[in-house]
């Protein structure tokens, strides 16, 4: 556990070698579980990062985020994307790692984002996988998303302030585009980018579109879902991150 002033943070690390700041799907339950694929049910189609890095020569860290998973801290009005980044950092200051690497899938994209934007200096190189992103049809999907979480969380935690749970709905899901920045910021990214697009209204086409046309030198993996991708796409990220790695 990682202790923070408002509650703590469940992660875990996997092999050694330079640091992969991972940050799994499942918008605000991103948690560590998410990797692997589930017991029953049809396998993921993603690359299980916390296995394939490590056996890469990195480190893999891994983490349940912010009232996700194992993960408790307090939700307050003046909470939001800062929240996490600071969350991430201090992680990262714990375990003693000054640069690293961030790979995101989801709401992993926009924290991939927000870190290199709150410490430029430390993040290295950026994977995004299947970022999500305003659907410019669907532009009430993330509201719900939030009304329905935070009945989840009322219900486990009925001391839960309500005005609190919505004012942090507004700061995480009141702006466009990717939420956590703004498009100046992407234009100016400076860690170099890998971008496996989205395809759906939580991770639009439309917001990946412009993630390619925006940063700078970005690299696109256009075909990377499914079993018969899992292989290139380990190759692809493993290669890029390896050619970003400092000496």
């Amino acid at each position: 556990m990682l202790t923070r002033p408002d509650g703590e943070i469940y992660y875990e690390t996997f092999g050694e070698g330079f640091p992969v700041l991972l940050f799994a799907p499942g918008g605000l339950r991103s948690r560590i579980e998410m990797w692997p694929a589930a017991p029953v049910g049809p396998p993921r189609p993603w690359v299980d990062w916390t296995r394939a890095l490590p056996a890469a020569g990195f480190t893999a860290v891994a983490m349940d985020q912010r009232n996700a998973g194992r993960s408790r801290t307090e939700i307050r009005a003046d909470h939001g994307w800062h929240s996490y980044a600071a969350d991430h950092l201090a992680l990262m200051d714990h375990l003693g790692f000054d640069k690293f690497h961030v790979l995101g899938a989801c709401i992993g994209g926009s924290f991939c984002l927000k870190a290199i934007e709150a410490a430029p200096d430390r993040v290295t190189a950026a994977v995004l996988q299947n970022p999500i992103g305003l659907h410019p049809e669907h532009p009430e999907y993330f509201p719900n998303s939030h009304a329905e979480w935070s009945r989840e969380q009322r219900a486990a935690r009925p001391d839960l302030d309500e005005d609190a749970l919505a004012a942090f709905g507004r700061n995480m899901w009141g702006g466009e585009f990717v939420f956590c920045v703004d498009r100046g910021f992407v234009r100016n990214c400076p860690a170099p980018t890998l971008l496996l697009p989205g395809t759906d209204i939580p991770h639009p086409a439309a917001t990946s579109a412009e993630l390619a046309a925006l940063l700078p030198g970005v690299e696109v993996v256009s075909d990377w879902r499914g079993p018969e991708n899992l292989g290139p796409q380990e190759t692809r990220v493993v290669t890029f991150l390896k050619g970003h790695t400092p000496l």
